[in-house]
């Protein structure tokens, strides 16, 4: 039966966590291999804004991506990637899913909401210092959704962590699963592997048509974002280059160092047989300060003044702090990029 305009409009209110067709943008379809589906696990689009921050270089206006609205349990960066990640858990029949991160993983949290909305069990391996394993912090930050959610939580010492390493740790967990008879699914630490660089990639189409909207009133020279696992500025970055959008991704790096990251994104491009450089889409900086969620009173004071100015909160886990006109390694909630426009 063909539905008139209204019933169009009103089917697509039920449009979330439905599984549909996936058709890339035409500028990636060359990419391989390309997903055949996804789950709508996001509220997309999310909006950009001007963001006025104060004492800005002259001609320069700085824009706000809010992917931190993209959902509450699953707001952020990581919705995007599992909306591609959980779609081919499905598709290989998977009944649980296993993924790797830190106690208070933003990644974590949001595999577990999408595990449970998709009816699949899900397995976290979380690092934590030796403290904590050997005394569970109970019901505190993520680990409380992760818990609400009925999560199965395994908490491991930073040095195992480091020992073992994180495929290795999900791997065990996986054949320990599957010889008790599960179907499980693994996603790497941050959700960061080719498929979930689909995720960014998909993004920029999302940024481009916001753009287009705007009828040439704004092109963006620069896009700005934090980097913790790879693909989201492995998305961004190839998105923007073989698209239209064609600004320059800076990428700062809150663990590991910049070779490791051009590494790993031309490890991601690779998998997706892009033909091009990591060191020609992205430039990556340092930007680990003094660690993981470990703060100076300079950072802390840093992200008042930015919410007393312009009612943003910065998320401080990310975040270094060096000087008065430094922006660029600071954290949008959960790793929305910014993007710079100078006129």
């Amino acid at each position: 039966m063909d539905l008139d305009n209204k019933d169009q409009e009103s089917t697509s209110l039920f449009d979330f966590l439905s599984r549909k067709a996936y058709a890339p943008p035409s500028w990636a379809s060359l990419l391989n291999p390309i997903p055949s589906h996804i789950f709508s696990l996001g509220h997309l689009p999310t909006p950009i804004h001007k963001w006025n921050l104060p004492n800005l270089p002259a001609n320069t206006e700085v824009y706000l991506k809010r992917d931190d609205l993209s959902g509450m349990q699953m707001s952020g960066n990581k919705v995007r990637k599992l909306e591609f990640l959980m779609a081919d858990a499905v598709a290989q029949g998977a009944d649980c899913i296993i993924t790797i991160g830190g106690i208070q993983s933003n990644h974590c949290r949001a595999t577990a909401v999408a595990a449970k909305y998709l009816n699949l069990d899900c397995y976290l391996i979380l690092r934590t210092s030796k403290v904590v394993v050997d005394k569970d912090p109970g019901l505190t930050g993520n680990l409380l959704v992760e818990r609400l959610v009925g999560a199965n939580v395994q908490l491991i010492s930073k040095e195992e962590y480091a020992q073992i390493g994180s495929v290795n740790l999900t791997n065990d967990l996986k054949e320990k699963l599957v010889k008790e008879g599960r179907k499980p699914y693994v996603i790497p630490v941050g959700g960061s592997n080719s498929l979930g660089t689909w995720g960014y990639i998909e993004a920029i189409r999302e940024i481009e048509q916001q753009v287009q909207a705007t009828t040439g009133r704004i092109k963006f020279d620069d896009i700005v974002v934090a980097c913790g696992s790879g693909a989201t500025i492995a998305g961004l970055a190839l998105g923007s280059w073989l698209g239209t959008l064609k600004a320059k991704v800076h990428a700062f790096a809150v663990c590991d160092d910049p070779d490791y990251f051009y590494n790993f994104v031309q490890d991601l491009i690779d998998g997706l047989k892009a033909g091009v450089d990591s060191h020609d889409i992205v430039n990556i900086q340092n930007a680990k300060g003094l660690g993981y969620a470990i703060n100076t009173s300079e950072e802390l004071k840093f992200v008042k003044q930015i919410a007393t100015a312009t009612g943003v909160v910065l998320d401080p886990v990310y975040r270094k702090y060096q000087g008065h006109h430094d922006y660029g390694s600071m954290k949008i909630a959960s790793k929305g990029p910014f993007f710079i426009q100078t006129k």
